[in-house]
């Protein structure tokens, strides 16, 4: 791997674990469910266009309707999970919290995909995951209001986005990629925004120039760029060297929360962090053929 490949799944990371901040920045002035309908309808229509200019078909094969809704139906069930565990808690915690689903996905991999095995180093890993995670949900020093909800909330669409992991391994085969982004984002968005309308207090309060600028970070720079350059650097170099760099994604979460939202981070949510990252390299060492945790998914 170049300097500059290297560098570019960085930032990459980087972008996909300041994206709780950008959501948290979004819900001050939109609902939390139409925020992210909104997040999505801009991100498809990106992928659709990036889809178009690069000439990959959109036609799949009337079989292959049945998996696709039911992926769709997962990955709504996450988003709708996510979006409203983080109206309720931390940008920080929940984006450590949601960094559980690499481990999930082991446990589900395990029973469900026959050559993903749990071996010694993969329980190691997940036990170090687990260990951060319970720390933050264990943190009553700071824990005020709905925190606790919404962590609980947080770990239920990690959960969901576990399943859709492992289920998309079974079914990749029989999709471009991109197919399995645009479409159950298609599905997601009228859902999400039925949700909004239903449930949210109040859809549109206002808009700002930081309510705007958190939309396109999260839509374009996430979402679009993020997919295009993670598919790209996974074509050149494949998911072991990649997933070395997703230790990344729960540090910068943590310290965003902190830098830009003026969270409280204590010593517990650091070593908390810590033991998360160190996790997550632990089970990705050498990670071969493994279920991939879908990191763009990280984008949520």
């Amino acid at each position: 791997m170049t300097p500059g490949a290297a560098l570019s799944l960085v930032l990459v990371c980087v972008i996909f674990g300041a994206n709780a901040v950008a959501i948290k920045i979004r819900m001050t002035g939109l609902g939390t469910f139409t925020a992210a309908s909104i997040r999505f309808a801009i991100g498809g229509a990106a992928i659709y266009l990036w889809a178009r200019w690069t000439g990959r078909g959109f036609i799949v094969g009337r079989r292959d309707i049945g998996p696709l809704l039911i992926l769709s139906g997962l990955v709504t069930l996450q988003l709708s999970f996510f979006y409203l565990g983080l109206s309720k808690t931390l940008a920080s915690r929940g984006a450590l919290i949601v960094n559980v689903v690499p481990f999930l996905v082991l446990i589900f991999a395990h029973f469900f995909i026959p050559e993903d095995r749990i071996t010694l180093r993969k329980a190691v890993g997940m036990l170090l995951g687990f260990a951060g995670v319970a720390l933050v949900m264990t943190d009553n020093g700071t824990l005020e209001g709905g925190w606790r909800t919404g962590d609980s909330i947080i770990l239920m669409a990690a959960t969901c986005w576990a399943g859709g992991a492992v289920y998309t391994k079974r079914i990749i085969h029989r999709y471009d990629p991109f197919q399995l982004v645009l479409y159950p984002l298609v599905f997601a968005v009228p859902a999400l925004l039925l949700e909004g309308w239903l449930w949210d207090p109040t859809m549109l309060a206002y808009v700002n120039s930081d309510i705007i600028a958190a939309l396109l970070y999260s839509s374009i720079a996430c979402t679009a760029v993020g997919l295009v350059v993670w598919n790209t650097m996974l074509n050149r170099f494949g998911a072991s060297l990649l997933h070395a760099f997703v230790f990344i994604i729960p540090i910068v979460g943590v310290a965003a929360g902190g830098i830009i939202l003026d969270e409280p981070i204590t010593s517990r949510l650091i070593v908390a962090a810590g033991l998360v990252a160190i996790g997550i390299g632990v089970v990705n060492i050498r990670a071969g053929r493994g279920t991939p945790t879908s990191p763009v998914g990280r984008s949520i």
